[in-house]
């Protein structure tokens, strides 16, 4: 692959990612400031919907899979997922039990690291990668 293709694909994948997270993002103010639902739990659910919309684009239209295996792609992408809710939450977690940043801006920062340093890796490497 080369690396103007990689860049493009970096490219969908973080404007996927940007909507994914609104949509995280607004679920999670929705679940803690109107519904008043803990931001640990509230950290998962919303990640749960936004995690759904990142698979559907980035399998469809970032690293265009639409033909690859449903089934492993979604077992490999579930393993994933899984891991970057627990670094978001766990990430979130520490930062407000021991700074004095706001859930919302630890949401934020957090999201972003793991994002950049895990998300686009493994789902371009392992989670779409045809070779496997």
């Amino acid at each position: 692959m080369s690396q103007k293709n990689l860049f493009y694909d970096f490219i969908k994948y973080n404007f996927i990612a940007i909507i994914a997270t609104l949509t995280d993002f607004l679920s999670f103010a929705l679940l803690t400031k109107i519904l008043g639902i803990w931001y640990v739990y509230a950290a998962v659910l919303s990640a749960i919907l936004g995690g759904l919309i990142a698979f559907v684009f980035n399998k469809t239209w970032v690293f265009k899979q639409a033909q690859g295996k449903l089934t492993k792609q979604a077992v490999r992408y579930i393993t994933v997922w899984l891991s970057s809710i627990l670094l978001n939450t766990f990430g979130l977690y520490i930062l407000v039990e021991n700074t004095d940043i706001s859930e919302l801006y630890a949401k934020i920062l957090v999201s972003i690291l793991v994002g950049v340093f895990f998300n686009f890796l493994m789902n371009k490497y392992y989670v779409f990668n045809t070779t496997q």
